[in-house]
């Protein structure tokens, strides 16, 4: 039998579980290395709210974060541009 850790799939679900997180995601899909400012001005919403779901979104690991001196930049996971792909599928 396979060893699956269910909470780590729950994590990862609720990392996505978000009409605007999955709306990041494809942001960033198109345009890797945005900012949250970045973010949250092509998403036409507030700056902590664009920080808190991206904060979800790399905690479930579906985003990564790089430090570019004073800002912090931001890009898809192997397994954010999997779970995108799924997403879309579901349409």
């Amino acid at each position: 039998m396979v060893n699956i850790s269910y909470r780590k799939i729950e994590c990862i679900v609720k990392g996505f579980a978000n009409h605007r997180r999955v709306q990041i995601m494809d942001l960033l899909r198109r345009n890797p290395e945005l900012s949250v400012d970045d973010i949250s001005e092509r998403l036409d919403i507030g700056y902590e709210n664009a920080s808190d779901h991206v904060r979800k979104l790399a905690t479930s690991g579906l985003v990564m974060k790089r430090n570019d001196g004073p800002s912090v930049r931001h890009k898809l996971t192997t397994r954010g541009e999997l779970v995108l792909m799924f997403c879309k599928r579901l349409q």
